[in-house]
Order: structure tokens, then sequence, then C-alpha cells
């Protein structure tokens, strides 16, 4: 190892001011980077109360001479560099020689030591800056360094850390992200005595990723290997198929350093456009090597940010590797039916048997106070029946599946949202013959039901819905905006606003809203280690919410169950979604998170714009709308509707 020694002020000076020792993370982070540096094969990490009471860092790298062991809690004494000519050319993750120097003030530090070529080790402590021994150990080739009791000595920066958890959550974040970057190194993470990462160190990208995130997340991935101008890119991106909600599980390291880059993401999310839909964003673990001299590390406290020489080469090489990559890649998206409007009745055509119409209203058996349509599972049903042409002799009937027939009685009663269970006399009356449906332009459209008898109210729906006034739907335009005519007024409705407070309302307000339903099979959700374990501490919350979450283990939960209102394939991103929103929200009260949590869930499970809908769905849509004089702003404050008078109209055409 290169000798320990303190820089020359006019070294010292040109370098960025060293990030202050904050919480555990950082304390881990700047050791690990140490040891890495110091060449170790293994490493193990381990942190109790958060990192507050207790970390631990033990590698079997180079060691420290004794006679050095002094200087390196000295500030600005390192072994990284020794002149300003140095900091153009940094090899090292470490190199500003003040970690050690700021933890050793604010905690009680011991480290044992020793170097190939000792006969015997050094044990040295050092309690908030002042040494208090010096002596000979008994320890294998490598360092241990143990910090105690951080911030005892400074209460005013310890009543701003956070609870336990989430400092350890931090901890393991930083565990993660040099685990990912350093392949070749065997981690091990210990937190309060359990083991909870280890990585076979066996210099293969694809075995760091499997132990901190887990099969499912690595199923998803594409390898990229690239190399442009003197740039390589290498590592692995996600299938457009598995894009996720938000940027958090982005990965990109710089000659084996953790950054953040703006122009790497902007390089990733152009490389992904018209791959993914607007508002999705890939994942990554991407390490992008350039000659030293090419970029500046020494530009941001905490050494995440760089400054590169050519941006634009930089760009170049991330969007190139990527998009070659996704060209490569011959594997499809899943398929994603369509809703088919006919294909219920075409099959009853065939089977030589009428079925209600309303059944067009619904493909899917999902919300029971919808008027809209998302998936076909109906369609799935027809798609995967044997198909085969009847015979002039065949003398059996044709009839529909069991699955079919039972999901067309269910979407006949669905078809009437606001029809409830009828009074006891007219429970046996034969139902109303269906009227034939008039056809125009080739587009079929449903009868409108017959006149029930008025349903008896509950004393909530009388509280929230008044009789709708007369109107009139005029239309629809870029399958967005309902065109509405009432007395003297034209009303334009955002249905996707509109439907999304009506659902809001109703996950709010009632007990059967927030029911939940089964998932045939667990979806798992891979989440980075502050987000699992945040959704893991607020599972009774989501369990409240409709949620029923499990720990699969390695950074993945198992969704088992979810709101009725949402489809299964919305799962995933609305617990990713969830997961972001909790890490963020930490302080805030329940009622606030569980707000949040309606609001997304309504917004998902909402109708959006350019949606098909038909007439029958539209008129009552619209009267639902319009019997809820409370339901004029969506739950982001955005306006439902607005309004334009016959007056203003006639005025803006000059008749008045």
């Amino acid at each position: 190892m290169p000798k320990i020694v303190r820089l020359p002020k006019s070294v010292a000076d040109l370098i960025a001011a060293g990030e202050v020792v904050e919480r555990p993370s950082s304390v881990v982070k700047e050791l690990l980077e140490n040891s890495i540096d110091a060449g170790a094969k293994k490493i193990t990490v381990e942190i109790r109360r958060g990192g507050v009471q207790y970390i631990r860092v033990t590698d079997d790298g180079c060691g420290i001479a004794r006679e050095d062991v002094r200087n390196a809690f000295v500030s600005h004494a390192t072994s990284k560099i020794t002149g300003a000519d140095d900091l153009n050319r940094i090899f090292t993750l470490g190199f500003r020689g003040e970690a050690l120097a700021s933890a050793a003030a604010v905690s009680r530090v011991e480290v044992m030591t020793r170097m190939a070529d000792e006969p015997i080790g050094t044990h040295y402590c050092i309690e908030g800056g002042e040494e208090t021994l010096l002596d000979d150990a008994g320890c294998p080739v490598g360092t241990t360094l143990i910090v105690r009791d951080l911030f005892y000595n400074t209460p005013a920066r310890m009543k701003f850390l956070k609870k336990d958890v989430v400092e350890a959550n931090s901890v393991a974040g930083v565990v993660d992200r040099i685990a990912l970057s350093h392949p070749e190194i065997s981690i091990r993470f210990i937190r309060e005595d359990k083991q909870t990462l280890l990585t076979p160190g066996d210099g293969k990208t694809e075995s760091a990723i499997y132990a901190v995130f887990g099969r499912e997340f690595l199923a998803s991935l594409l390898p990229v290997s690239y190399t442009c101008d003197g740039v390589t890119v290498d590592g692995f991106v996600s299938k457009p198929s598995a894009s996720r909600p938000n940027r958090s599980m982005q990965f990109f390291y710089l000659n084996g350093r953790f950054i953040k880059t703006g122009t790497g993401s902007a390089a990733l999310s152009e490389a992904y456009k018209h791959a993914i839909m607007a508002g999705k964003f890939p994942a990554c673990v991407l390490n992008i090597t350039v000659p030293n001299q090419l970029v500046d590390v020494n530009v941001h406290p905490a050494k995440i940010e760089v400054r590169f020489a050519n941006e634009k080469m930089i760009f170049n090489a991330v969007y190139y590797a990527v998009k070659n990559t996704l060209e490569g890649d011959r594997s499809k998206a899943p398929l994603h039916i369509n809703p088919d409007k006919n294909a219920l009745r075409n099959f009853y055509a065939m089977a030589g048997e009428e079925k209600p119409q309303q059944m067009e209203l619904r493909t899917a058996v999902q919300k029971r106070d919808d008027f809209f349509v998302h998936t076909s599972d109906v369609s799935a049903l027809f798609d995967s029946a044997p198909k085969r042409a009847p015979k002039p002799t065949d003398s059996v009937t044709l009839r529909a599946p069991a699955a079919i027939q039972d999901a067309a009685d269910e979407f006949a009663f669905l078809a009437q949202p606001s029809v409830r269970k009828p009074p006891a006399a007219a429970e046996n009356a034969p139902p109303p013959a269906p009227e034939p449906v008039p056809v125009e332009s080739g587009t079929e459209r449903p009868a409108e039901p017959a006149q029930t008898a008025e349903p008896a109210q509950t004393a909530e729906s009388v509280q929230t819905e008044d009789a709708a006034p007369e109107f009139r739907v005029i239309g629809e335009a870029f399958r967005t905006y309902i065109f509405v005519e009432t007395e003297n007024k034209i009303w334009i409705i955002d249905k996707h606003a509109a439907h999304e407070r009506m659902l809001y309302e109703q996950l709010r307000a009632s007990p059967d809203g927030k029911a939940s339903q089964m998932l045939l099979a667990p979806i798992p959700v891979t989440l980075r280690k502050d987000e699992y374990d945040a959704v893991l501490e607020h599972a009774g919350m989501l369990a409240d919410a409709g949620f029923t979450v499990e720990d699969f283990g390695t950074g993945t939960i198992s969704v088992t169950s979810c709101p009725i209102l949402l489809d299964a394939s919305d799962v995933p991103d609305a617990i990713a979604e969830l997961a972001g929103y909790l890490c963020r929200s930490s302080q805030q009260i329940l009622t606030e998170k569980m707000d949040w949590i309606y609001h997304n869930t309504a917004c998902r499970a909402a109708i959006k714009g350019g949606d098909f809908t038909s007439e029958y769905e539209l008129r009552q849509f619209t009267e639902k709308l319009l019997s809820m004089p409370q339901i004029r702003t969506c739950p982001h404050g955005r306006p439902v509707m607005i309004e334009m008078t016959r007056r203003e109209m006639e005025k803006s055409f000059g008749r008045v």
C-alpha cells in the first residue's frame, strides 16, 4: 500500500469540500470505497440500530502500515494522490483523505489492521478525534474498522437522524449500489444480526444483480455491450415490456463509481423512444468506462456527480449501446387484447342464440360501479377456445362454454350500474324482452334498457346523488371530452378526470369500494431496498386500501390481492409508485398516506383519454355525473367539466 501522507495546503485547497458525515450511510459509503481501493476481494458490512449504534466494515485488502495508522485519521491525509496533477487522473474511488477524520470526530472508532509483510497487526482507537489507544493486535491481513455511537458528542446533529429502519434502508441502498458496481468483490451485509445480502464475487454483473434484486428482476433484463470512440458501455437494461413508472431502478456507474447523470438518463430515454409508453421508464445497470483524463470527479462533495469533457460522446455511447440491444431483442411484448365489442355477439350468432345487448357494455368482470371497458378477458376466452365449423349433419346446438356463459350473465347485470335489487314483489317477474338493436353505418349500438321500477336508495346515495337534469349527449371529441347539452348550456366533460373523482369518492366513502380481489397468481414486484422496507412497514395500511403484500425476499414483494377497481396488469406499476411515495413521505400522517393511495388507485382505474366509449356508456356516465353536484374537480384539483351558456355562445357569434 502506498504511504499515507498529508497533502500540502496548495493541493488540499484544490479539492472540492468534502461531504460532512451526516448519517450512517455516508460513513458506510466511505469505508466501503476505502476497502475497494485497498484491493479487497471480500468485504463484510454489519450495522445495528440503523448504523447509529454500530458499524463494522471488514476487508481482506492490503491493510495499513503501523506508521501510517495515525495519519489515516488526519484531515487531507491520503495515499491516493500526492500532487495537483493527480486530480486529473484519479483511478480510485476515494482521494480526499477526509472520510476517516470526519467519522472519528463524531464517533468512537476502533481499527485493527495488518499488512502481509508485518508479523503482527495494529490496534488503534480514537474517540471524538482524540487518540486513546495504539497497541499490537493479532489479526488477519486486511482491515477491520468499527464505528460506535455515531454523533455521541454532537447532539445537534443526532436529532436530525431519522428512525433506525429508515437509516438502515439508506445503508442497504449504499451497499446494493456498490455491490452492483463491483461484481468481482464478494460483499456480505449483516443487518441487526441477520444476513440480508451476499454476492458471490465471481466477476459477473448478472450474479450481483441476482443477489441484490432477485431472479424476477434479472429475467426482465437484456445484456448490453458496446464500444465507441474510446467509451465502453456494458451492463443490462430492461426489456420494453418491463418498463417502470419511475426512474428509481436506473443505476449508472462511471469507471466503477456510482453517479447521477442527466446525460446518461436522457440517452437511455431517447433509446427507448417509441418502444415504451409515455410516462414509463426503463430500468438499467450500466457501467460507462472512459479514460480518466476525460472526466472530472472532483466537482461534487459526495462524488456522485461528474463533469465530462465531451457530453455528446457519452450520450452517443449510451444511446447506441441501448438502441442496438433493443433492436437485437427479438422477444415480443405480452399481447394486450383490445376490447372486441362484437366478439360475444358473433359467438352467439354462430351458436344460434341471442343474448342481451347490454353485455357489450362490459368485457371484464372487475368493477361494479364503473362504466368503461379496459380489458377483454372474454375475447381471450374466445381466442383460446377450439374453432371448428359445424357440419351440416350436426344436430347438437352449439352453446357457449360455461365460463363465457357465466361471464355474459354477469356482464348483463353490470351493464345497469344504477339498478339495484328489485323489490320482493318483483323478484320473480319475467325480465323485459330486449329491444332490437339499430345499426348505423356498420356500427352496432346497444338498445336502451327497459324501464325498471325505481330502486330503493340507501341513505348514503340519497345524500350524495340528486336527480340529473334533462340533458342530451351531443357527442365526444378526441375520445376524451364529452359534449352535453342541458337547458341553455353546453357542458364539456373530461371523462378521465370525472371518472377518477367518482372512483376516488367511492373509495373514500364505501367499504365495498375498497374490497380486494384475490389474484390468480401472486405478482412479484422488485424494488430498491428502501422502497421494499417501506412497503413492508406499511403492509397493514396497504391492506386497508385493498392491497395484500408479503415479503418475497431479496428486495421483492409478492402481491396476492389488489383493489377490485384495478386490473392485475396495473398492480406492478401501482406498487412501484406507492413504494416511492412511502419513501418520500415518511413524515406524513396516516390519513394523508391513505388519501394519496386512493388518488393513485382511482387514477389508474379510471377510463383514459383516447379510450373508446360507446354511446350508451356516455349517456349513463353523464347521467351519473350530473346527479352528483359535489363532483366538479378531480382529486388533483383540475376541473372535470367546463360550462358555456347559450348567451356566451351567441355573444361569441355576434348574435347578441
